[in-house]
């Protein structure tokens, strides 16, 4: 039976089945229907109405919960509070602990100032050039100079800067490569006693060339020294590719024998490479150390050294005080503080330098090594001479402290021809110099105290 008003009810089987097919209405849907609710006729009353179950919410609405928590206190907490804090105020009070006895262990001497120089001028009665083109032992290809083009002052402090030859003198490139004479000996400038050290004449086929570069180099030698005592250079290093600058101290006499018998003190050496391209450091490393040992072979600065890597910057964007502290039982050297510390020799740990080398015991060429310092009974013979402050920037060098194979080096330490190898890729390194100078150290200050009163 059927009407036009009315509803058709499912198939037999339908039931309530909500997968069940959609009724067909045979009139117009109602709001509900319209919104897909469907209802089948089981749950339909007698009058075509669908039966609507009231929706009932899961809250709670029996009033308020009771919250004995805030009321009963649990003891457990308390003890939980006094546990933390308790331990929170030991730890400070251990931590106070370990710095005052660690500052209380701190030897703090009695200083006299010797030297300051904020560099107005570069004063002749404390600085000297050192005038030479023989790379000073280290091969490097520099030709240093008392030029004005090479270690000047201003309103910054002392410049020393690195230039081309051709470019600050009037040698050609034609006479870099053949036929000049350099003699600083004729001239008289040379300042070391060597004469290998003092001239060269270029020679196309056997590949010997005028140093390529000219730079600078001063010390203080017998005018500023110190045996023990304080020494703070204020500096920013240069950037460039193969550029070497140092800020170091050598002995006023070869006491114990020729270097490197005789010690070596470098307060901060870089490399004006690259970082990135210089995996074991480049101008983002800071090296110090001491050199000693009874022939040059068996140097032992490898265990007398150290090393400060900057993140993200490098040593050529600020400067920095570059500091040693130097007494009978102990030598360190820091950056800005006592505190960042890149090295730090206690003498008093061995019985004397030549027992830390273990030289006793080592054969150089099928001979036992001669100890130069034992007779003394200082434990840190050499370092107990006095010694004098250079400032320098070398380039280039053939003793390994550019290894090969790092960093696109042009030469190779072993060549004969090192410095025209560099020369002749020139096109590679002097753009990473720049300009005026950020290619060159620059001093803002040097103090230098002797231990003890004034």
């Amino acid at each position: 039976m059927s009407s036009s008003n009315s509803i058709h009810t499912p198939p037999v089987g339908l039931g309530t089945n909500p997968f069940a097919t959609p009724l067909r209405l045979s009139r117009a849907p109602t709001e509900d229907e319209r919104r897909g609710t469907y209802f089948p006729a089981a749950v339909l009353d007698g009058s075509h109405q669908p039966r609507l179950r009231k929706f009932k919410s899961a809250r709670w609405t029996g009033g308020e919960y009771e919250k004995p928590w805030t009321t009963e206190k649990n003891p457990k907490k308390k003890w939980e509070k006094i546990i933390f804090w308790g331990s929170i105020v030991v730890g400070f009070a251990i931590g106070g602990l370990i710095c005052f006895f660690a500052y209380a262990s701190v030897t703090n001497h009695e200083y006299c100032l010797l030297l300051e120089d904020n560099f107005k001028t570069i004063d002749p009665n404390t600085w000297n050039y050192e005038i030479q083109r023989g790379g000073f032992g280290s091969g490097t290809f520099e030709w240093t100079t008392d030029d004005p083009k090479n270690a000047y002052t201003d309103e910054n402090g002392l410049h020393i800067v690195p230039t081309l030859t051709t470019e600050t003198t009037s040698i050609t490139v034609d006479q870099i490569y053949d036929g000049y004479v350099l003699n600083l000996t004729t001239d008289g400038t040379c300042t070391s006693t060597d004469v290998t050290m003092c001239s060269i004449r270029s020679n196309r086929t056997a590949g010997t060339i005028i140093n390529p570069v000219r730079s600078a180099r001063i010390n203080t030698k017998g005018k500023k020294s110190i045996t023990y005592g304080k020494v703070e250079v204020v500096a920013k290093m240069p950037k460039g590719d193969w550029l070497w600058p140092a800020i170091w101290m050598m002995p006023e006499k070869n006491t114990y024998g020729p270097w490197p018998a005789s010690g070596e003190i470098d307060i901060a050496e870089s490399r004006g490479n690259y970082g990135d391209d210089y995996p074991s450091g480049g101008r983002d490393a800071l090296i110090s150390a001491l050199h000693w040992g009874p022939v040059p072979e068996a140097d032992a600065f490898y265990k007398t050294s150290g090393q400060h890597m900057l993140r993200r910057t490098d040593w050529t964007e600020s400067f920095h005080t570059f500091g040693v502290e130097w007494s009978e039982k102990y030598l360190f050297t820091y950056i800005d503080s006592r505190l960042l510390q890149v090295f730090f020799v206690k003498f008093t740990n061995k019985k004397n330098m030549w027992a830390r080398g273990n030289f006793g015991s080592s054969i150089l060429n099928h001979s036992a090594l001669f100890d130069p310092w034992s007779q003394t009974g200082r434990a840190n013979t050499p370092f107990d001479e006095p010694f004098y402050l250079i400032l320098n920037v070398a380039v280039g060098s053939t003793n390994g402290f550019f290894p090969d194979g790092v960093g696109n080096k042009p030469w190779g330490d072993k060549s004969d021809n090192a410095p025209k190898a560099f020369w002749d890729s020139q096109s590679q390194w002097y753009p990473s110099w720049g300009a005026g100078d950020t290619k060159g150290l620059t001093v803002k200050s040097v103090k230098m105290w002797k231990e003890g009163a004034c």
